[in-house]
């Protein structure tokens, strides 16, 4: 079964969509089939990897009008990497959601009919603690946390881990922290501050792999590609490519001590 990962910060401008596009690129280069579960309205996932969603999208499915298979589209650039794209009218998605029965299992229904097909499933959540965002947290294995490396980054995360805390105790309770990423890096005194204590605090948790500022993983979106398309030889797709593959290795080491 592949193993569902939410990218969550409750701070926008983190590079939270920058990674959820880029380390999903570089895993699927590595062999990994890898979908890509745009859960934020603004649907920057999705331009981001040059898809549309002119034929549904994930409101659809959480609607009941489509199956997750009908939405679901594969990239024709990229080996092994698909999209379920999102939209604005996933808007409408927190007022049903919070209606419904059993609202907060949605997404965790719909994911488990496609995870079999994949080795990993992203979910780029939005920057808030809405419904949309719970049910990827209660549908997720695991939540992958990128870091600003600016001051204001460490405020939130205090809320952010205690809203995990939360969903762990009263839904998921198989929820675990995936790790920290330290993005948006520049060679700065507050910058290297901010990566310091992350790592004091958090410590295994954090990825070795630090992600600098670069202005190619700026430029690729509007192109529609993610950085290793846009610009292989870039630091910011080796940075990515070097986190695809210290991801795989921990998830590897990881399974290996479950005895899997």
């Amino acid at each position: 079964m592949g193993k569902i990962v939410a990218l969550a910060n409750q701070k926008g401008g983190v590079g939270k969509t920058t990674t959820a596009i880029n380390l999903a690129a570089s895993l699927a280069v590595l062999g990994k089939r890898t979908l890509v579960v745009d859960a934020d309205p603004q649907a920057n996932a999705t331009s981001g990897l040059g898809f549309d969603n002119t034929g549904g999208n994930i409101y659809d499915v959480i609607n009941g009008e489509r199956h997750p298979s009908e939405v679901i589209l594969k990239s024709a650039d990229i080996k092994n990497l698909w999209l379920m794209p999102s939209g604005i009218d996933l808007v409408g998605a927190e007022t049903e959601l919070s209606t419904t029965s059993n609202g907060h299992f949605v997404l965790r229904d719909i994911l488990d009919t496609v995870r079999g097909s994949y080795d990993y499933i992203l979910i780029d959540c939005s920057p808030s603690l809405g419904f949309v965002t719970v049910n990827a947290l209660v549908a997720a294995d695991s939540v992958l946390i990128p870091v600003q490396c600016e001051y204001f980054a460490l405020e939130g995360l205090g809320k952010l881990l205690n809203s995990i805390k939360m969903v762990k105790e009263e839904l998921n309770p198989k929820l675990e922290i995936e790790g920290f990423v330290m993005t948006m890096y520049s060679r700065t005194r507050l910058a290297n501050q901010v990566n310091v204590e992350v790592r004091e605090h958090f410590g295994e948790l954090a990825f070795d792999t630090i992600v600098q500022r670069n202005i190619r993983l700026s430029e690729a979106p509007s192109y529609g590609k993610p950085a290793l398309l846009y610009d292989a030889s870039s630091t910011g797709s080796a940075n990515y490519l070097n986190l695809a593959k210290e991801f795989i290795k921990r998830n590897r080491r990881a399974r290996a001590g479950d005895g899997q």
